[in-house]
């Protein structure tokens, strides 16, 4: 209408987007996706189950509803009863292959904290670990690895995330013409596996710390599993390992970057090519 005064829907929509967000990982933690498999149940029958106030579930049911993530109908006697969409059902029950339950756990608990720290993290240059967590910082790795139990969450969340999307990334290029594929900074082994999958004749090789090898070795990679093993990362991959440092995690200056790119190339000259994974991934996601 001419003349009207704007009305700020993406703003608000931008606002309170983080609202969304802790609904579904609300909904993931509590365990309302899990009780759902397979069945349909009322706000009441729930809350007893989950060990949740009736009123509360309720209005999170309705919230996932209003998501798309729940469906609800009303039974004859007049209760509303709740079950889970088909999407829900593929990326967010654990016993799914395309779960995302890992993603949306590590997402909620460790990502989410450090964002609260979003505007001491622009005006530092640096990562939030020390305000979230209280660890030294310094090393981005060191503090995401900062226990076992952290290590094995962070690389589920690699994990569920190349389960979804691994397959398009590894087939934007056309790698048939390699026959031995080296993954630096592989973690859980779920590039790897996509690779030799979309590219049966080729194998992987998979350097990273040693901690991480044996981790994934442990939880991640069966050993029947020939095409992919593994190479702890030794004193002949820190040159590299620190170029890569610059593509992989963002380089700002353009000069660096093309610096970083030659050096990493001249390392493996002639075995291979380079391919900067961590880019086709971001446009894909975008």
């Amino acid at each position: 209408m001419a003349g009207a005064e704007p009305y700020p829907r993406k703003i608000l929509q931008y606002m309170e987007g983080f609202l969304v967000s802790k609904a579904l990982f609300s909904a993931c933690e509590l365990g309302v996706f899990e009780r759902l498999q397979g069945s349909q149940s009322s706000a009441s029958d729930l809350a007893l189950a989950l060990g949740c106030s009736e009123d509360g579930i309720e209005r999170l049911l309705n919230t996932c509803v209003s998501l798309e993530l729940l469906t609800a109908r009303t039974d004859p006697h007049g209760a509303d009863l709740y079950s889970n969409t088909e999407m829900s059902s593929m990326f967010l029950l654990k016993s799914s292959p395309r779960s995302l339950c890992q993603s949306i756990e590590y997402s909620s608990r460790t990502i989410y904290l450090c964002w609260h720290y979003l505007s001491d993290a622009v005006r530092e240059g640096r990562n939030q670990y020390e305000k979230a967590f209280g660890v030294d910082s310094r090393d981005l790795f060191e503090a995401m690895y900062r226990s076992d139990e952290e290590m094995v969450k962070f690389m589920h969340l690699m994990n569920s995330i190349w389960n979804i999307c691994g397959r398009d990334v590894i087939t934007a290029f056309d790698l048939s013409p390699f026959r031995c594929i080296c993954d630096l900074g592989g973690c859980s082994g779920a590039l790897a596996k996509q690779c030799v999958s979309a590219f049966p004749e080729s194998t992987v090789t998979i350097f990273d710390l040693p901690k991480v090898v044996r981790t994934s070795q442990q939880h991640f990679v069966c050993n029947q599993d020939e095409r992919i093993c593994f190479c702890e990362e030794a004193e002949f991959l820190k040159d590299l390992h620190a170029a890569l440092k610059l593509i992989v995690h963002g380089c700002r200056d353009p000069e660096k970057s093309k610096d970083s790119h030659k050096a990493s190339e001249q390392s493996f000259i002639p075995y291979t090519n380079l391919y900067d994974i961590s880019k086709i991934h971001s446009e894909w996601m975008m």
